[in-house]
């Protein structure tokens, strides 16, 4: 009665471990095929009381920060969300998925890691990753508590995360695009249509300690058969948002844009994010261990219309 009358939405989390056993090789791994009976038993018994369940969720991963930096490690996620992605389109095409508790690192987040300039590493990789495969909701755990929190448990100030996700919300459309390079493997990126029309913006992700990059952008006629929709003209400036960790170290606390420490105004207001304006023909440099959101205004993509 108390949901009802509250209108929230309830979801309950599933042990995705019950019937499974620790892999003698590898400690934080289970293997073995998972008991679902008990969760079987409990949808059916919510269907029968007519109570409304909004999701369920199926478990979480640790991570480490060795992993966050390994750009072969955060891939193979990515075949559990095209899986969770393929089976609601085959079987429950009316629903959407959400990843509803996800935080990284089990045992409330991995300490002297969850909260720093690192851990953004692996979590805008995996904001991008979730909208590539079409999840409609991703739910960080969580704003405040435990190590893997978006606010410092005991001054509420924002960890490096925090500016990640406002940046993410505020430069990144709900309309995903399809984006791949040919260059180092330490280089992640992801693209949408721009939060504000026009244009296309993108997420660089540089898991590298020692290697900068530079993107050259172009019109290739190759593509959409040369169509005059598809067309990236370079004529405005670019807006650039770069992300880097104080001196250079990613287990810091404080993060940089555009070389300014992102720091709390004397209110307590968040501080305003500007982005720095470049020349839009020229190279787009990513430095080392380093997250950089970019706005291209004149680039125009038909889904992006």
């Amino acid at each position: 009665m108390l949901f009802l009358c509250c209108r929230a939405k309830v979801t309950f989390g599933l042990n995705a471990l019950i019937g499974r056993k620790e892999s003698e090789t590898e400690k934080t791994l289970w293997v073995g095929d998972w008991y679902s009976h008990n969760a079987r038993d409990l949808m059916r018994y919510t269907i029968s009381k007519g109570y409304k369940i909004d999701s369920y969720e199926l478990g979480n991963n640790p991570d480490v920060v060795r992993r966050v930096q390994d750009p072969f490690f955060l891939t193979q996620i990515a075949q559990t969300f095209k899986d969770v992605s393929n089976a609601i389109d085959k079987f429950a095409p009316w629903s959407g998925a959400w990843v509803s508790e996800s935080g990284g690192a089990y045992n409330s987040g991995g300490q002297l890691v969850s909260y720093t300039f690192a851990f953004g590493f692996w979590y805008l990789d995996q904001l991008g990753m979730t909208s590539v495969y079409n999840h409609k909701v991703y739910c960080r755990q969580a704003l405040t508590g435990a190590n893997y929190a978006l606010l410092n448990t005991t001054t509420f100030i924002p960890n490096p995360d925090y500016y990640g996700a406002l940046l993410w919300h505020r430069v990144m459309g709900s309309k995903v695009l399809s984006v791949t390079h040919k260059g180092s493997p330490y280089l992640r990126v992801y693209s949408h249509c721009a939060k504000k029309e026009p244009g296309v913006s993108f997420v660089f992700i540089n898991l590298s300690k020692n290697t900068s990059f530079e993107i050259d952008l172009f019109h290739d006629l190759n593509l959409n058969g040369g169509s005059p929709n598809f067309e990236f003209k370079g004529r405005k400036e670019r807006e650039e948002y770069h992300l880097t960790p104080k001196d250079g170290n990613i287990l810091s606390r404080v993060v940089l844009l555009n070389g300014t420490p992102l720091e709390l105004l004397v209110s307590l207001e968040i501080p305003e994010l500007k982005p720095k304006l470049v020349d839009g023909l020229k190279p787009i440099s990513i430095v080392a261990h380093s997250i950089a959101f970019v706005t291209i205004r004149d680039f125009n993509a038909p889904a992006c219309s």
